[in-house]
């Protein structure tokens, strides 16, 4: 693998976030468009796409909640490329920007079946209240960075 992380700023290294999303969620779970690209999705949202040897492969998204807190979103591995540590990779370079951005907190709303990955990596869940998604059911979790 050669691995290549972004931190987006031009629209053509966003298609690469929106690439991978078309991919991995809306094709694979059936979720339109509009469903998968919401008001989030903006232009001063930030991305990190990793690509490898320049493909786009994973994604994630984020946005602020509030001057100290932002909301990580929208993380995705395209199938054939999961199981090989980028998601991890992906939420720790959202981590990282978000503390050179001066924010403190992480918040995550998990998909139910992806809350001990984000354990492992030291988010808590927050709220045990199932957050029930139009696609998925989710649980809110933190983490202080």
């Amino acid at each position: 693998m050669n691995i290549q992380v972004i931190r987006t700023t031009q629209t053509w290294q966003q298609a690469g976030a929106y690439y991978v999303r078309i991919q991995a969620m809306a094709k694979q779970y059936h979720i339109t468009l509009r469903r998968e690209f919401d008001e989030h999705d903006a232009p001063d949202t930030k991305y990190i796409v990793l690509t490898d040897d320049d493909f786009p492969v994973a994604t994630c998204r984020f946005y602020p909640l509030d001057a100290q807190s932002a909301m990580i979103g929208r993380v995705v591995v395209l199938p054939e490329h999961r199981g090989k540590g980028l998601g991890k990779l992906v939420i720790e370079e959202a981590e990282c920007w978000l503390r050179d951005l001066g924010y403190s907190l992480a918040v995550i709303e998990s998909r139910d079946v992806a809350v001990a990955f984000y354990q492992k990596i030291g988010y808590t869940v927050t709220d045990n209240h199932i957050i029930h998604g139009d696609t998925f059911n989710c649980v809110r979790m933190e983490k202080r960075i």
